[in-house]
């Protein structure tokens, strides 16, 4: 019996690896590590207000911070208040004067460092300040 010669069958990997690498960049371009709020900003109680979701606000809504020390930011990074301005600037550029800005302001900030951002948003043009805060707050249930 003659004996049959086996040809190897090779399978070109590239294509695998290239999809991988895709799947990889996508996932890190599209997952969201860390929130943009400043978790030691504790709102106020605000049971009668309107309720936001991110499903209700606009997409060029603005949120500006202030913590408790004053200290004024914008997706968690510090801002001076020449940066503040400058971004309103920006923003009136890019989306007119019509965009919403929310103050999402500490309970224990001075109202002297909420008024620095309303007065710098109204000095800017823009009229349109929104407040959050908590609808109610979660209490712990006794077992």
């Amino acid at each position: 019996m003659a004996r049959r010669s086996s040809e190897q069958c090779e399978i070109d990997m590239t294509p695998m690896i290239d999809v991988v690498f895709q799947l990889i960049i996508f996932f890190v371009v599209t997952i969201k590590f860390t929130t943009d709020v400043n978790p030691d900003i504790f709102l106020e109680d605000g049971k009668h207000g309107e309720t936001l979701t991110q499903d209700n606000m606009p997409p060029s809504t603005l949120e500006i911070e202030v913590d408790r020390r004053g200290r004024i930011s914008i997706h968690n990074a510090t801002l001076t208040t020449a940066d503040l301005v400058g971004i309103l600037r920006y923003r009136i550029n890019r989306h007119g004067r019509e965009f919403p800005v929310l103050i999402r302001a500490d309970r224990r900030a001075r109202h002297e460092e909420v008024r620095k951002v309303m007065d710098i948003c109204t000095g800017a043009g823009i009229w349109k300040l929104s407040f959050l805060a908590i609808q109610e707050h979660k209490t712990k249930s006794k077992n």
